[in-house]
């Protein structure tokens, strides 16, 4: 499983490393574009466990994805970027205190469309956020890759209060907080000791904008949007009564199961970015 794994995660950063750091438009539009229709297929599956429609739907959606913001003379994405995260306030949020509709019931689909929406927002930010620059979307990810580490390791070490215990047993207050902690230390070491090599990346940015003080409650809320994303998808997987959201990464699950933190995250980060 640990060998699949790697050799899973060597595959992907063959692929990804170079579009990034040659900064190739057009790979980075097909990566992305293949990325987001696995993401959607999944998606419908995890609302519709066994429903044969799923690749066809993702195909419709991809070349919708495709034509709005890769063709389009006008994408507008900051007003994808602002319903998303209105829909994961109004709705996605309050659904792990209050539970998802039953499978197979219209407010099912309606919800299916819905996050499907979110997905598409996450994936205008990752469009938009590279058009800036890389490292400025990279930036982001790294926020959430290091809040989620840290978590592991603090929720190990001293995870005592479940989280959430009826979505993700394992996750911990104590993980979250240490996750926390170590964003805002990671971020502040960027800022103060990175020079010019950080200069173009989402905390420097934001702490030229809006200084320290405002610097922090975002990173912080940054932070709590993975864990929410996270939590909302296990969520669903646990409904749909899967382990994974798919098979597509062999020893990593699916493609959602890689960005489910990154969705309602990018979105946010990208929104602030906008704004700034």
């Amino acid at each position: 499983m640990l060998k699949t794994r790697i050799l899973t995660a060597l595959a992907l950063l063959a692929v990804l490393l170079p579009v990034l750091y040659f900064n190739n438009y057009t790979a980075f539009a097909v990566v992305a574009s293949a990325f987001f229709g696995a993401a959607v297929w999944e998606c419908f599956r995890l609302f519709n466990p066994g429903t044969g429609k799923a690749a066809l739907i993702a195909a419709f959606w991809t070349a919708a994805f495709v034509y709005a913001f890769f063709i389009s003379p006008n994408p507008n994405p900051v007003f994808w970027f602002a319903i998303s995260v209105l829909v994961w306030v109004l709705r996605f949020l309050p659904s792990l205190r209050f539970g998802l509709p039953p499978l197979n019931s219209s407010a099912n689909t309606f919800l299916s469309l819905i996050y499907a929406i979110a997905v598409v927002g996450c994936f205008a930010a990752i469009v938009e956020m590279y058009r800036h620059s890389p490292l400025y979307l990279l930036s982001v990810m790294a926020i959430v890759w290091a809040a989620d580490v840290f978590a592991y390791f603090s929720g190990k070490a001293f995870g005592k209060r479940k989280l959430a215990p009826s979505i993700s047993p394992n996750k911990s207050w104590e993980g979250a907080v240490g996750g926390c902690i170590a964003v805002l230390v990671l971020a502040t070491l960027s800022i103060v000791l990175g020079g010019e090599a950080m200069q173009n990346t989402f905390p420097v940015r934001v702490q030229a904008g809006l200084g320290w003080v405002a610097l922090y409650p975002i990173l912080i809320l940054i932070v709590a949007a993975s864990v929410v994303g996270d939590l909302f998808e296990s969520q669903l997987k646990r409904r749909a009564g899967m382990k994974d959201s798919s098979n597509l990464l062999p020893g990593h699950g699916g493609v959602l199961d890689r960005v489910d933190a990154l969705v309602p995250v990018l979105p946010l980060a990208a929104l602030i970015g906008a704004w700034l």
